[in-house]
């Protein structure tokens, strides 16, 4: 340990010394890309009613915009170290990320968005990301560096009748520094600890009168976390690089076309999770985990997660790559400007995990490489005239989606996953080699219509309506061919052998197509009204729904293995949205203090569900009745002087399943016995209590009024600086300390709560030390988690219901140095 640490720091030494020797050129000014970045210049995030968004396609004040949203701008992005999604959400209460891999990753927003703990190609994600307008399909994309930002808009709530692909939860409306006909270039480089280096580049400037061309790129790299040791090698590590092209075209005033590329890479080793703790479930006691692990003499190195050891015996992989083309055109009319973005988007997914989290080789290999393709292409006219104003626009895309996977069991995988009782438990011929080959198609169709309009029915009060009209339909076919050690077709058969049966009781065969259509028409409409000339309030309703899916991960089944075809589709979800919000500035606009309350209940929301009583277990997306979320949220910033700022945000969201009757049972409740159900799906006796060994489990359990996953009741973030200013850098220049962190109170990480995989509460606390002037130069030294809190990114229960529970334990303390210019 002390040996890795010590290499570290003299390998973040040797590249602090390398930042240092570099030249480094700054102008006394550069203009600042838009308004929100001129304001975002310091550590602060800008406060006054200056900052422009275009949350509702259209350029307004972020404080006179009916709607819940927080704006970001970069550098204050760069400056709190949040340069992904998941760091994101550090400073945005109500944001929550999830990510297991790249693939299995979850953004929702007040609690919605997908379902936590089941990747499934066949639905989609309830929080849109938009880049340069620009819709990303795949969840993945969450995963990547910011690359040369402007601002990030988290827009919360429905917001169908603004953004060209529905979004039920909210959207992450991202927007890049354009290219700029006055030269520019910005340099950053970063070392830290844990052999932390990161470079940000990025360069704009006329090729002609009408012609400006910007590029840009980043790069990070940082050692592992968690030290594996059968492999000897640190893992969780990252490996980030990415690069942007844009070239602007303004052949007249009003017309202007932006092409851009762009291309990013992955390569981690990642993405391990460890051994946290072992809890009780109703199978007997000689098929529990620690009864298991005896039975072949294994121990993990630590039970202890915050050693941060793992027992991989599988190489870990997670490439992940994503690219693409875009065209945008913006036209101004005497209706309206027009604006047309074309684009096509692809994403690789190349992984290899560890699927049994343990030094045993019971799971061998479980990896999905995944190719998508998507085209979309979006038309919007946006306009004004007098006292009314309009956004309508269409929308289509298409997407395809091939996911290749192979599932192999390997010689400890007999005596893990058959019952002692049998005696092919002993035999590791049954099990080693099993293979399961899995292919996986999709293609989905996406087309709408939508359209927001607004009316001033006087100088301070207005109605905005919005309606969308779209089409979904998507085709998806799943196939599995399961083989043994010998390369033999395992098959269902009216003879199965005891040892058949044992190797279709772990993986099973199984093939089905399936589709899905639909037509929905939705809408909003919200009243904003000004009491005063710095206050400013809204009430909206939105009724607006998200897309059917498909089930691409297989279904359960009969007992002759016949795939049940009716649970191969997922209704679409329908949400009713209600909030309430008011936006205010005090002191001479020194001050912001805004409020919104919500409440949105979802029908058919797309969850994941269990079923335990015919053939292979088998999760799967089902719809349960109804879930509900409401909560307030507090936004505050002040500014009271140059040489002092200070905000705070605060979210109190209390979401939870309002009927959910067919829901997985925790694991606690799981394992034993299947009960049978009679016609009604209704218990035909009693079950165990939680825990008994050898017990009957339900089918599935009954959770309404429990919690959804993953979110905190209370979750805070805040920040401080105080600067004070001195001559240097050829100019007045300022030297400062900031202050950042966040809380979050405790949450289940489990679709159903369990008394396992609770996370407790945690406070992150940031720090940041240095000098600068604006426009020219910034030192700054940084110390992120600085009191070394011990805390759980995520918790899963590992398959196989054994009791075991695993996780990703969160970032250590992490210090480092980052110089930035721009000249």
């Amino acid at each position: 340990m002390r040996l890795r640490h010590s290499l570290a720091t003299a390998t973040a030494a040797t590249t602090l010394a390398l930042v240092f020797s570099a030249p480094a050129h700054a102008a006394d000014a550069a203009a600042p890309a838009d308004a929100a970045e001129a304001q975002g210049a310091a550590a602060q995030p800008p406060i006054d009613d200056s900052i422009v968004v275009t949350a509702r396609r259209r350029a307004e004040t972020v404080q006179t915009v009916p709607l819940a949203v927080t704006v970001v701008g970069g550098p204050h992005i760069d400056n709190n170290g949040a340069f992904n999604v998941g760091r994101l959400t550090q400073l945005t209460p109500t944001l929550q990320f999830y990510s297991s891999n790249p693939r299995n990753t979850s953004v929702n927003i007040r609690g919605l968005g997908a379902p936590l703990g089941l990747t499934n190609d066949g639905i989609e994600q309830g929080v849109g990301v938009y880049i340069d307008d620009v819709f990303y399909a795949r969840a993945a994309s969450s995963t990547f560096d910011f690359l040369d930002v402007s601002r990030i808009e988290v827009l919360r709530g429905p917001q169908g009748t603004l953004f060209g692909k529905n979004t039920t939860a909210g959207a992450l409306n991202i927007t890049t520094r354009a290219p700029t006909f006055e030269p520019e270039a910005r340099l950053e480089a970063t070392a830290g600890n844990l052999g932390f280096r990161q470079v940000k580049a990025a360069a704009s400037g006329p090729i002609t009168d009408k012609l400006a061309v910007r590029i840009a790129g980043s790069y990070t790299e940082r050692d592992g976390t968690i030290y594996n040791i059968p492999q000897r090698k640190w893992i969780n590590s990252q490996d980030n690089k990415g690069a942007r092209l844009q070239f602007l075209w303004k052949p007249t005033d009003g017309v202007e076309f932006t092409l851009s590329g762009d291309y990013n890479k992955q390569n981690p080793i990642c993405c391990a999770q460890i051994y946290v703790r072992t809890g009780s479930t109703q199978r007997p006691l000689n098929r529990q985990y620690a009864a298991l692990a005896a039975a072949q003499n294994y121990a993990v190195p630590s039970t202890n997660p915050f050693d941060r050891l793992a027992d991989e015996d599988v190489a870990l992989r997670a490439k992940n790559e994503i690219g693409g083309v875009s065209l945008r055109a913006k036209i101004d009319t005497g209706l309206g400007q027009i604006t047309s973005v074309t684009a096509w988007r692809y994403w690789d997914w190349d992984p290899s995990n560890d699927r049994d989290f343990l030094g045993l080789p019971i799971t061998t290999k479980s990896n999905n490489p995944s190719h998508q393709d998507q085209y979309s292409q979006e038309l919007r006219l946006t306009g004004e005239t007098g006292r009314f104003n309009y956004t309508v626009g269409a929308f289509g895309f298409y997407q395809k989606i091939h996911t290749t996977g192979v599932q192999q069991q390997g010689p400890a995988a007999s005596k893990f996953l058959i019952a002692p009782s049998n005696a092919l438990s002993n035999d590791p011929s049954v099990l080693n080699g099993l293979t399961a080959a899995n292919d996986i198609t999709l293609k989905n169709t996406s087309a709408a219509l939508f359209g927001k309009f607004g009316y001033k029915l006087t100088d301070t009060l207005s109605i905005q309506p919005g309606i969308r009209l779209n089409y979904d339909k998507k085709d998806g076919v799943y196939s599995s061919v399961v083989t043994d050690g010998t390369g033999a077709l395992v098959l269902f058969k009216p003879n199965n052998s005891a040892r058949e049966k044992a190797q279709l009781a772990v993986l099973a065969p199984q093939y089905f197509a399936s589709k899905f259509s639909d037509w929905n028409l939705s809408g909003d409409v919200t009243l904003a009204y000004d009491p005063a000339p710095n206050i400013h309030t809204y009430a909206t309703y939105a009724r607006s729904f998200k897309s059917g899916g498909l089930n691409l991960n297989g279904v359960p089944a009969n007992a002759d293995g016949t795939p049940l075809t009716s649970l191969a589709t997922i209704a679409p979800e329908r949400v009713n949205h209600f909030e309430l919000g008011i936006k205010t500035q005090f002191w001479d606009r020194k001050g912001t203090f805004n409020v919104a309350a919500f409440r949105t209940e979802i029908n058919n929301y797309q969850a994941q569900v269990t079923n335990y009583t015919v053939g292979a277990l088998r999760g799967y997306l089902a719809s349960a009745e109804k879930v509900r979320t409401q909560g307030v949220e507090i936004d505050f910033a002040l500014r009271p002087s140059e040489r002092f700022n200070v905000y705070s945000n605060a979210a109190y969201t209390d979401a939870k399943y309002v009927r959910f009757r067919n829901a997985p049972c925790a694991p606690e409740l799981s394992g034993g016995t299947a009960q049978a159900l009679d016609a009604n799906g209704n218990p035909t006796g009693p079950t165990s209590p939680a825990g008994t060994p050898g017990g009957v489990s339900p089918a599935n359990c009954d959770i309404s009024g429990q919690v959804l996953p993953g979110v905190s009741k209370w979750a805070f973030s805040y920040g401080a600086e105080a600067n004070l200013p001195f001559q240097g850098f050829g100019g007045e220049a300022q030297a400062y300390v900031a202050v950042d962190g966040n809380y979050r109170s405790r949450f289940s990480s489990n679709p159903t709560p369990s008394a396992y995989t609770w996370i407790e509460g945690y406070a992150l606390t940031n720090f940041r030390l240095g000098v600068r002037r604006e426009g020219s130069i910034d030192i700054y030294a940084w110390l992120r988690n600085a009191f070394d809190v011990h805390y759980f990114d995520q918790l899963a229960v590992a398959s196989g219901n054994t009791g075991l529970i695993v996780g990703q334990v969160g970032d250590p303390r992490t210090y480092g140095l980052t110089v930035r210019t721009q000249f």
